[in-house]
This record gives C-alpha cells, sequence and structure tokens, in this order.
C-alpha cells in the first residue's frame, strides 16, 4: 500500500499544464479529491500534502521543487526522514510511449528514458518500486521531443486529461485499498478517450 505519492514535475508557472508536468497536475488532483493542503519544506526540497486517505491510512504526497533531472533528491530525503521503504512510494509521472487518455501501473521497471525516474532510482540504489505512468503520446514527428514535452495540451487534449486525472484518482485509491496488483487489472487496460463523459 503506497505511503508516499509522488508526482514529478518541474517548477515555476512556465511550466504549469505542460505535459511533462502532468505528475504534478495528478497529485494536485488527489490532494484536492482527499482535502489536503500543500505546504513547502526545505528539508525535503519540495512541497508536501499529508493526511488520512480513502483508505483510512495517512498518505503523503509530494511535488519536488528540484527540476525533474533531481528528483531523487527530494524523494531520498522524504523516505529518510519518515523510513519509509522503496515499496512504499508511488510515483507518477508521464510517459511517451504510451498514447494520450491510457494509464500503466507497474510494481517496478526501469526508467524508460524519463530522467526523473532515473534520478529516483539512482538515489534509491534500486528500480522495484511502484509506478503509475500517465500517456502523453508522442506528438507530430517533426517536432522535437523536448518542444512536445514542454509544451502545452491543446484544447481537445485537456478534455481528456481532465478525465484521465479523476481516472487517476481512483487507480491511486483501488492500490490504498486493495493493493497495487488489484489496481493493475482494473485500469492498466482501460483508454479514456476524446469526448467521452465518464472515466472507464
Amino acid at each position: 500500500m503506497p505511503q508516499l505519492i509522488v508526482g514529478l514535475g518541474n517548477p515555476e508557472t512556465k511550466y504549469d499544464k505542460t505535459r511533462h508536468n502532468i505528475g504534478f497536475a495528478a497529485v494536485d488532483q488527489l490532494a484536492l479529491a482527499w482535502g489536503y493542503s500543500w505546504q513547502e519544506n526545505r528539508r525535503f526540497q519540495g512541497v508536501i500534502s499529508e493526511g488520512t486517505a480513502k483508505n483510512k491510512e495517512k498518505v503523503r504526497l509530494l511535488k519536488p521543487l528540484t527540476y525533474m533531472n533531481l528528483s531523487g533528491q527530494s524523494v531520498r530525503a522524504v523516505l529518510d526522514w519518515y523510513k519509509y521503504s522503496a515499496s512504499s512510494l508511488l510515483v507518477i509521472y508521464d510517459d511517451m510511449d504510451l498514447p494520450l487518455g491510457r494509464l500503466r501501473l507497474r510494481l517496478s521497471g526501469s526508467d524508460g528514458g524519463h530522467n526523473g525516474m532515473k534520478s529516483i532510482i539512482s538515489h534509491l540504489g534500486t528500480q522495484n518500486f511502484p509506478r503509475l505512468r500517465l500517456g502523453i503520446g508522442k506528438g507530430h514527428p517533426n517536432k522535437e521531443t523536448i518542444g512536445h514535452v514542454l509544451g502545452r495540451f491543446t484544447e481537445a487534449e485537456n478534455q481528456v486529461i481532465s478525465q484521465v486525472l479523476e481516472y487517476t484518482v481512483k487507480c491511486v485509491e483501488t492500490s490504498l485499498s486493495q493493493g497495487i496488483e488489484k489496481a493493475m487489472n482494473l485500469y492498466n487496460t482501460k483508454t479514456v478517450k476524446d469526448n467521452q463523459k465518464e472515466p472507464l
């Protein structure tokens, strides 16, 4: 059962609502759903919120403020302070290899070329911790990768993303109440589609 849920992104307003910051948006949605409030913590190099989640257990949310490539510094600081194991972590982040509207929950895995995950794996010394990848798609073939991930969603994409974030809350709450494996079975095969009125 996750005890620390981390959303990956970059600080500064210029990165707000970019594809690369969908991890921040996801934990913001969780905080909203659970009535949590954010506080900056310099020891953790991030903003953190905590409270009792839907499973009646204390769950903490974290947004590292180290910039994406150094996310592991913040995550390591929180794990050490609260004496959490790596397996009690759930990291939420963007994935270009998944199409928009797809979620993929896993118990472990490589960094997949994602610099934030690369930093966390390096600082923890293990890749055996749960992660939830949110698809942002590859973008136009002629558009540079950096331009795509740091760009903002289109109006049509934002309609899908709003559903994805609601869907993410349900996926995380299932992980908390019934375990990661159950949430994987329920949510990894589903897709949120454009103009869909309700998340699957």
